[in-house]
């Protein structure tokens, strides 16, 4: 039987490429041979350092995942690569599924999304976290000519910030602490905000903390949203409530991805949003999220580097 290898968590301290036997092929299975595989830094570092709350154990859980939070743990949701065995309407195809970061992988051909040819394999590693962001927009019901916020330029604020500008004539303003995520934000042709703006329509919060969630609430205007995307773990969040806060009848809102809204899910499931953020990654502007390349080999080395809050890249994507 072939081996493949696979990224373990083997403490919050420790990262490793180990070897494992595959699986065999079963009816309705097909066998991927990985070729990227994208970091979502936020959550991954939180899994990695384990600062996932054990009442969340569970509803943390990914397909394909192996072992549990309270390690070793395989973890991972976006990988991209090529089936080699399987049916004939899949062989040979590039496609997109949920599953830990490793070089080859059998898994139920329902869980597999075929790329379209006009989406590169690489570019199509943003997908998992592209719903995310449309996700997040359709829970803020931002529409045409709103003014937008987003507080936190990583890869989700960024992906948020990118889909928020294609309404038209809507106004994107960006917060971001880091200094070079910040020039980021311009060369992407962002406008900085201007803190003594306190009549914005919505208010996207990304960066993970306390002080950008209040950026966020101070903000908005009367009945304006705030649309928290933000997974603290173990972390608390403090903010002040007073002001204008009730009386203007502001609104925080939870966003998460694997829930679709209310408001849409009589006519879309999981499958349509996929395909939906497929045809959106049709258009090259979403190569320049792709700012980091890692050997597969080197990703214990990363992920040392990630907890200790290295900030230096927006994304991280795993080359097989």
């Amino acid at each position: 039987m072939n081996n493949t290898s696979a990224l373990w968590h083997l403490s919050a301290q420790e990262s490793l490429v180990r070897t494992q036997p595959t699986l065999p092929l079963n009816n309705g299975q097909c066998r991927v041979e990985a070729a990227y595989s994208l970091i979502s830094n936020g959550t991954e570092t939180l899994v990695a350092s384990g600062q996932i709350p054990a009442e969340l154990h569970h509803s943390m859980c990914v397909p394909y995942m192996e072992g549990d939070f309270s390690f070793p743990i395989k973890y991972g949701y976006s990988l991209v690569g090529k089936v080699v065995e399987g049916t004939s309407s899949l062989l040979g195809k590039h496609v997109h599924l949920l599953h830990p970061h490793q070089s080859s992988c059998v898994v139920n051909e329902v869980d597999v999304t075929v790329i379209p040819d006009e989406v590169p394999p690489q570019r199509a590693v943003l997908a998992s976290n592209v719903e995310t962001a449309l996700n997040a927009i359709w829970d803020s019901g931002a529409s045409a000519g709103d003014q937008v916020l987003v507080v936190g330029m990583g890869l989700i604020g960024s992906l948020v910030a990118h889909l928020s500008r294609q309404f038209p004539a809507t106004q994107v303003q960006v917060a971001e602490a880091d200094s070079a995520r910040q020039a980021g934000a311009k060369e992407q042709g962002f406008l900085l905000y201007d803190s003594s703006d306190d009549s914005l329509d919505v208010a996207f919060h990304t960066s993970g903390s306390s002080a950008g969630l209040q950026t966020c609430i101070d903000a908005v205007g009367n009945e304006g949203k705030i649309i928290e995307l933000s997974w603290y773990g173990t972390r608390s969040a403090e903010v002040k409530l007073g002001g204008s806060f009730h009386q203007q009848r502001k609104q925080i809102i939870s966003s998460q991805v694997s829930q679709i809204p209310p408001h849409q899910q009589a006519r879309w499931d999981y499958r349509r949003r996929k395909q939906t953020v497929l045809e959106l990654l049709k258009d090259d502007s979403w190569d320049q999220f792709l700012t980091a390349t890692v050997d597969f080999s080197d990703t214990p080395t990363l992920f040392d580097k990630l907890r200790q809050d290295d900030r230096s890249q927006l994304s991280w994507t795993i080359c097989y």
